[in-house]
């Protein structure tokens, strides 16, 4: 940082010309303008470090455990299915048809795997509105009346008696939890600097690999229940919903940014506003600019991280919709292919904080990092395809576990997507992409398993799952050089901290910005 800010102290030969309009500095946010300049002036007001470390340590303790939880939910919500399935729900709903005219009968789970892929539709239809409502309206209301709407949804799958019913409640189970993911990335982006968003965009996305574990404890929990007037998978959907109806009524105390954080005093909320200037990402602006839109169409780095993104979560698709029931396929009980599950978490939450970690510690190391946590995930797929599958084999076992490395993969690409975009309306749109792209993944995964091809291992599956890892390393080392080129044209010009402290808050993109610098 004290580099960078050295460098940006040379003259002021080549740099942008500040508006008329900016010069008087006098605190008042326009429309066009972001939310902080009302708190903190486009003048750089000097802060005690061990205030603001005391400020962030405050942030962190309201925010984090609520963002933990919160995409918990969903992510439990949503996998629930694979060991649903599992407890009945496949007979019940009628998911599975058994083809008795071949010898030996075969069976046909495609309609598991479009109850699997319903889901995403459903995102995908509800991610970009939802997360431009939360640009522009009141995000706690919009957020808490949402998830509390997501409760209900959830509790109503215990009422569903067909296969047609699951895919019209997994749609709209998709839609309104299309709210969770999109919003946090935005809500780390507007309360923390570039180098603090990548520890905690990945404390929240953790909760991917903590609830696999938290949730097959409780699935299994709910796989000894013998008797009672509902079947066991019903019961797994009355807690789900529950529990999310109480994370809901939270939601309604989430503020819109640092300047509206109503547990934070008024000094600490010029603090927690003030110490965002430098890194020129902004924190809010609630007006919607067709500008930006446009620009991030024609971003390529956008459209790389998509790629990416779609390529990595296409394991996911698989994985949490079918997983329990590929390892039953290798001689354990329902309850043994529950517990599998508890390694594969265990990998997937260890690595996503440890990289996390490691990129604020050390600069420029996101994208090195993506590219080797690719590699297990590679072999891990090659294991289970290659290997003997005989009764209680081991290596397919270990390589699905080693499989949940694709975790610490997917919470870099977030990281790197959100820390290297600017401008409220952009931040927005690279939100909703990368989620997009998400349900691609998990939109594709799921049709990669044909069920005929059980005794050659799901072959169409692992190979697909390792060339979408290849596309998503090739797609990553692009990024890195075309991420590291702009930097470099930034290096040669001539700025000065008095444009650099005027232009923090005017809510302009990345582009836009000179005094933006990528992180890699």
């Amino acid at each position: 940082m004290s580099a960078q800010a050295s460098e940006n102290e040379k003259g002021s030969r080549d740099a942008p010309n500040v508006p008329s309009d900016l010069e008087d500095g006098t605190g008042v946010a326009t429309e066009d303008q972001d939310i902080a300049i009302a708190i903190v002036g486009e003048h750089r007001h000097a802060i005690d470090p061990a205030e603001e470390a005391r400020v962030v340590r405050k942030i962190d303790l309201f925010l984090v455990p609520a963002m933990i939880v919160g995409y918990g939910l969903v992510y439990y919500d949503k996998a629930i299915l694979g060991s649903a399935v599992l407890f009945g729900m496949t007979g019940d709903l009628h998911l599975s048809q058994v083809d008795t005219r071949t010898k030996p009968p075969t069976t046909n789970t495609s309609r598991l795997s479009w109850a699997t892929s319903m889901f995403y539709f459903g995102m995908l239809a509800g991610l970009y509105p939802m997360t431009f409502a939360l640009q522009r309206f009141n995000m706690g209301r919009i957020l808490g009346g949402v998830v509390c709407v997501w409760a209900l949804v959830c509790m109503l799958t215990a009422t569903v008696t067909n296969w047609q019913g699951l895919y019209a409640q997994r749609f709209f189970l998709g839609f309104v939890e299309s709210i969770i993911p999109t919003g946090f990335m935005c809500i780390v982006t507007s309360f923390y600097t570039q180098r603090e968003q990548s520890l905690r965009q990945s404390w929240w996305f953790s909760s991917t690999g903590l609830f696999t574990i938290i949730g097959g404890a409780l699935n299994y929990g709910f796989g000894q229940i013998k008797s009672g007037d509902l079947k066991r998978w019903q019961y797994i959907y009355l807690l789900a919903g529950s529990l999310t109806f109480l994370f809901g009524l939270a939601c309604f105390a989430v503020p819109d940014s640092p300047t509206s954080a109503w547990f934070l005093t008024k000094e600490e909320r010029v603090i927690a506003t003030e110490r965002l200037r430098y890194g020129q990402t902004g924190v809010r602006c609630t007006k919607f600019k067709w500008s930006q839109i446009k620009e991030s169409f024609l971003d390529i780095k956008v459209w790389l991280v998509f790629l990416m993104m779609a390529s990595a979560y296409t394991v996911n698709g698989a994985v949490s919709g079918f997983g329990p029931l590929i390892v039953s396929t290798f001689g354990y009980s329902t309850l043994e292919s529950i517990l599998f599950q508890f390694p594969l978490g265990g990998i997937c939450f260890i690595f996503i904080l440890l990289t996390g970690y490691l990129s604020a510690k050390i600069p420029n190391i996101r994208i090195i990092m993506l590219v080797i946590c690719c590699l297990p995930v590679i072999a891990g797929c090659a294991m289970i395809w290659k290997s003997s599958w005989h009764h209680h084999a081991a290596t397919p076992v270990a390589g699905y576990s080693i499989i949940g490395f694709f975790g610490a993969v997917v919470s870099l690409i977030i990281t790197i997507g959100m820390a290297n975009v600017a401008g409220q309306t952009k931040k927005c749109f690279m939100a909703a992409t990368i989620f997009v792209a998400y349900c691609v993944g998990n939109i594709v995964g799921p049709q990669l398993i044909k069920s005929q091809t059980k005794s050659k291992h799901y072959p169409m599956l692992w190979l697909g799952l390792i060339i979408c890892y290849c596309i998503t390393i090739v797609s990553a080392i692009a990024l890195y050089f075309v991420l590291a080129r702009e930097n470099k044209r930034r290096a040669t010009l001539e700025l000065n901290e008095v444009d650099r402290d005027k232009m923090a808050f005017q809510d302009l993109t990345d582009k836009e910005n000179p005094y933006f610098q990528y992180m890699l």
